[in-house]
């Protein structure tokens, strides 16, 4: 028993969705507990909402066990289960009217380096294992800063700087050409910028 958890532990994703459609239904638990934390920050902070994002999750879930059987050999998992919860996100937030629109009219000037410094400051609004007051609040503001861009920068600007998803997985997980992915971070970096600086002045 014990040795049957050991190796659900250390076997890749795609190995625990072929085992659970061999019948091995602890593997699809496996997986379900493997991606607890990193899906459901995404849709939270896609949503802005955790009892809507705890709702999402299960339903991409429910979706993979039921689709399990379509998933293409020598395909990554990681990005078609990204490809089913974000939808799953669209969905709920058109169900909700609560699609939100930014102008994007004052852009960061590419040579003020400024770019950079709200790269960093979503990545550092990452929640890692330690908390404090201060990275607390400043993920709240962070937080706030995201639910105001617009739906497809807000799911681009989510993948690429908290899931750390390359180019090309972006590219996959929202079906729209790699050109696209690097247009819409841009745009979304810009977006968060005008954002972060009406919002927090004395942060600017």
């Amino acid at each position: 028993m014990d040795s049957s958890r050991e190796n659900l532990k250390v076997a890749s994703d795609e190995q625990l969705l072929a085992a659970f459609l061999s019948g091995d239904k602890p593997a699809f638990a496996s997986l379900v507990e493997r991606y607890q934390r990193d899906l459901f920050q995404f849709l939270y902070r896609f949503l802005g909402d955790s009892a809507a994002a705890d709702d999402v999750f299960q339903e991409a879930f429910i979706q993979v066990y039921q689709s399990a059987g379509q998933f293409e050999i020598g395909r990554t998992f990681r990005p078609w289960l990204f490809t089913i919860a974000a939808n799953k996100a669209r969905d709920y937030l058109r169900s909700r009217n609560r699609r939100q629109s930014v102008s994007l009219q004052a852009a960061i000037s590419p040579h003020s380096g400024n770019g950079h410094e709200y790269i960093e400051l979503l990545q550092s609004a990452d929640p890692g294992p330690e908390s404090h007051l201060e990275t607390d609040e400043l993920r709240d503001r962070v937080m706030l800063a995201i639910q105001r861009l617009p739906e497809h920068l807000r799911e681009v600007l989510l993948l690429a700087y908290f899931q750390q998803f390359p180019y090309k997985q972006i590219s996959e997980t929202l079906k729209v050409p790699l050109g696209t992915v690097k247009s819409r971070l841009h745009a979304a970096v810009e977006a968060f910028a005008n954002i972060w600086k009406s919002t927090n002045p004395a942060a600017s």
